[in-house]
């Protein structure tokens, strides 16, 4: 029997969803829980990795197990055995098809900063933070540069092991809410640390340090030399997995 789970995390304490040796992270600590409500070793597959301080709105994984439990006992049994910052949002029976990485159509990441002199107590771990005024209107005009499909090499970490660097960018939404900004991103696959990489770079037109235009000549260039730092993870948050709805996976909002 194949279940898929969707799960919610905050990343803070954890060195990324990827199973380690001697470091915390979400893979271990959710099959571990898993497993003893299985009764038997469960391993977990999910729809994509996140790093070290990433959160997650909605990751989904899935699994196989050979014991029948009631879907309810993989959702509140296992959030029994899992610390606050994991928690089993939904769990649901799908055929022997589904993968949880594989079948998924899109991905959607959710970047949310804080904008003000200084840094923020509350959302500390939560939030990225920037003390200098940004211009959203210049990040916007930017952000159109990188929507469709390119060569996003640019924006690729050296130790990414996709395959190509070629990904559709279908949504780059900037909203900005009193000194809160929150980017919205939507794409077929993301290369690692390819959100915090674009959002980088948009803070250097925010800030004025280069035109909007800037961000097209970085793009084309595909080195990533070029482009700006890698931004904090505190604000990164996976936030919704687009699947085809005959694997009847709950319809959340995304």
């Amino acid at each position: 029997m194949r279940i898929a789970l969707g799960v919610e995390y905050d990343g803070s304490s954890y060195s990324g969803w990827q199973s380690q040796p001697d470091r915390p992270n979400i893979q271990d600590t959710l099959q571990a829980a898993l497993s003893s409500i299985a009764g038997a070793p469960i391993s977990v597959i999910a729809a994509g990795r996140t790093d070290t301080g990433v959160h997650a709105l909605e990751q989904v994984v899935h699994f196989d197990s050979g014991v029948n439990r009631p879907l309810t006992a993989w959702v509140r049994g296992t959030n029994a055995l899992l610390p606050e910052n994991i928690a089993i949002l939904w769990a649901h029976t799908v055929p022997d098809e589904f993968h949880a990485r594989f079948s998924a159509q899109a991905r959607s990441y959710q970047y949310v900063l804080i904008n003000r002199p200084s840094r923020s107590a509350v959302h500390h771990g939560k939030a990225g933070w920037f003390h200098a005024p940004l211009n959203t209107a210049a990040m916007r005009e930017a952000a159109q540069y990188l929507l469709g499909k390119h060569d996003f090499s640019a924006f690729r970490a050296s130790e990414c092991q996709a395959r190509t660097p070629i990904k559709t960018l279908s949504r780059l939404d900037i909203q900005q809410q009193g000194d809160t900004i929150i980017f919205d991103l939507r794409a077929d696959a993301f290369l690692h640390h390819m959100v915090r990489n674009i959002v980088g770079c948009l803070l250097y037109v925010g800030k004025g340090k280069y035109p909007p235009q800037w961000l097209e000549q970085v793009l084309q260039a595909r080195n990533r030399g070029l482009a700006a730092p890698t931004f904090a993870s505190d604000g990164l948050y996976l936030r919704h997995i687009t699947y085809d709805t005959k694997w009847g996976l709950p319809q959340t909002t995304e």
